[in-house]
This record gives C-alpha cells, sequence and structure tokens, in this order.
C-alpha cells in the first residue's frame, strides 16, 4: 500500500525534528561515531511512527540503541514541544535499526573481491 500524502509531509516533519533533537541531545554522536534517522514511516492513522536509526563507525550499537531507548519519553517530549500545532496527536515512537548502511558496505566489498578475481583469471591466461 501507497503512502499517502499526510503520511509523508508527518514523516517528513519528523524526521527534520527528530534530527535537531538528537543534536540537541547528544545522541547524534556516540561510540566514536555518528547517529542519524535514516527514515521515518508513519501508520496511514497517524499514531505511530517507525524511525529507522543509521549507525555509521559507531563500535558499540547496541549499547547506542539502549541510550536511545533510553531517552525515548525525552526525545518524545522533546518532539511533542516541537510539533504540537502541526498533528493531532504526537504519534507513538518505535526506534529500529537501519541496516542499510552496512549492506552497502558488503555489496561493495563483494564487487571489489570480484573484480580482483577477474584480474587475477585474466593475468592467469
Amino acid at each position: 500500500m501507497e503512502e499517502g500524502k499526510r503520511q509523508k509531509q508527518v514523516a517528513a516533519v519528523l524526521q527534520d525534528e527528530l534530527n535537531n533533537i538528537f543534536r540537541k541531545l547528544g545522541l547524534n554522536m556516540m561510540g566514536g561515531g555518528m547517529v542519524s534517522i535514516a527514515q521515518v514511516k508513519v501508520t496511514p492513522d497517524l499514531l505511530e511512527a517507525r524511525i529507522y536509526i543509521s549507525f555509521f563507525k559507531v563500535e558499540d550499537i547496541k549499547a547506542a540503541m539502549k541510550k536511545i531507548d533510553d531517552k525515548a519519553w525525552e526525545i518524545k517530549r522533546d518532539l511533542a514541544n516541537h510539533i504540537k500545532n502541526q498533528v493531532r496527536r504526537i504519534p507513538v515512537l518505535h526506534f529500529y535499526l537501519d541496516d542499510t548502511l552496512d549492506y552497502v558496505f558488503k555489496m561493495e566489498d563483494v564487487f571489489k573481491k570480484i573484480e580482483t578475481d577477474k584480474l587475477n583469471n585474466n593475468l592467469a591466461n
């Protein structure tokens, strides 16, 4: 099912505000790496938001996710203060790990290996 216009608008507002809140709370830099909101998906009734969080060079991702979960009430409170005039109800926030970046790096390694294997085979022949 395709997202509606209002879902996309609310998701964009949430993503922008959450990135600002993460910066304010010091959650954008953890464990020697960067943390960012990769994507926000909102349910059709606008009551739940799935926030996909991307980690770049963070040493302990589980600890970072726990820290975000521990601060979820504070994040929601700040979010409510910023968007209370734009939505009727503040959505319930669910945080998920976005592993797209890991997948990209893994695929790049696979392609590099294929390329080096091709070069080695051409040199052997």
